[in-house]
């Protein structure tokens, strides 16, 4: 199904696409405008819209008038900073299926949604089908967030700062991804100055938009693995993605250069195999069915494309791409200090610093070789 958000403040926006995408089998469309809203409406139909109601160019109603000369059952949401009586009255007038008020109250529209969003099914669609249409989805990645943890620390949003957040939430795959996400979106990059890092994101949205973030994303129950083997795979690349982070860290601390960045791009060197998981549990919760052969074909066929697909779509810039990219390969004739860095660490975060490519790059760097024994092998992996 395809939902239409109708929202010209874009870190609102943002934020109501994060909550809605948490429901399986959801396509989502952000318009900033009402003319782009109503373009889009031109187009095709939507089966659900959220709607702000005060836009630069018009009024959202003016949408709602629209859909509903055609449709007169489809969801319809207001999201608007008029909250009184009479406001409501005259949405309502026009056939509305909620209205939720600003500053948005991320709990309550995910209860909203509940109510109107029905069980997504397959239906007689193969796992490759499924995984091509998703593929131009908005794919949140798997997050172990639990809402009662982000809510205690929103009753503490005075005293947090972005080091603090930073800090905790250094080894949240989802969460770093999508704020990064939120604080490369075309508002924020107007310096020229791309966001490579968590603490720098946070501070770029502030704590009080990453703490809703966080708990759109701690509410998506789509993004809790439920079946053992998917999660088996996903704390496999999980381990994977932190032993890379802490060994580029390492690296740059050796170097003595700034390693939060090299930090973020270890973090997220496996998003495309996450990803895949994520979209398999959707497959999975709506009655798809799912052999461990047809999983682990799936990672092998999709993990590279989704993986580049989500670096685009969440506006990461091109340094932090090429980053996460030297993870899995780099040319010899790639002699920048960046991506060299980044390739060791994989290499021995998987004890693979005897070999010559490893020895080759850290010779590159003026690395002591001696300094990075090779450890015994995690059962992790």
């Amino acid at each position: 199904m395809k939902a239409l958000v109708l929202e010209d403040d874009e870190l609102v926006g943002e934020l109501i696409e994060t909550i809605v995408a948490g429901f399986s089998g959801l396509n989502v469309t952000l318009a900033r405008s009402l003319t782009e809203a109503k373009q889009r409406l031109a187009e095709a139909p939507y089966g659900l819209y959220l709607v702000d109601w005060e836009l630069p160019d018009g009024s959202g109603l003016e949408l709602l008038k629209l859909i509903r000369q055609t449709d007169s059952v489809v969801p319809v949401v207001i999201v608007s900073g008029r909250t009184d009586r009479e406001s409501v009255i005259k949405a309502a007038h026009y056939g509305i299926s909620g209205y939720v008020t600003k500053p948005l109250d991320v709990e309550l529209l995910h209860r909203r949604l509940l109510d109107l969003i029905p069980a997504h099914r397959v239906e007689n669609a193969s796992v490759h089908e499924y995984m091509a249409r998703s593929s131009n989805t908005v794919v949140q990645l798997p997050t172990d967030l639990d809402p009662a943890d982000i809510i205690e620390l929103i009753g503490r949003v005075d005293t947090l700062s972005a080091a603090e957040l930073a800090e905790r939430w250094r080894e949240q795959i989802g969460l770093t991804a999508r704020i990064l996400d939120v604080a490369n979106s075309s508002s924020f990059r107007r310096t020229g100055k791309p966001v490579e890092s968590l603490r720098a994101a946070i501070g770029t949205i502030g704590v009080s938009m990453a703490l809703s973030q966080a708990l759109a994303l701690s509410l998506d129950v789509t993004a809790k693995l439920t079946r053992p083997e998917l999660k088996a795979f996903a704390d496999r690349y999980q381990d994977m993605s932190l032993r890379v982070a802490r060994e580029a860290n390492r690296i740059a601390t050796l170097l003595g250069s700034a390693s939060t960045m090299y930090r973020s791009a270890g973090l997220l060197s496996r998003l495309g195999e996450m990803a895949v998981l994520k979209v398999l549990n959707q497959f999975d919760a709506a009655g798809g069915s799912l052999e461990q052969a047809e999983i682990e074909q799936c990672l092998a066929r999709w993990s590279e494309e989704y993986g580049n697909r989500l670096k685009v779509h969440w506006k990461f810039p091109l340094g932090l791409r090429e980053l996460i990219g030297a993870v899995h390969f780099l040319s010899p004739d790639n002699h920048r200090e960046g991506p060299i860095i980044m390739r060791a660490a994989a290499l021995i975060a998987e004890n693979r610093q005897a070999e010559p490519e490893c020895q080759r790059l850290l010779r590159q760097l003026g690395l002591d070789r001696s300094e990075f024994a090779k450890e015994e092998p995690s059962d992790a992996l």
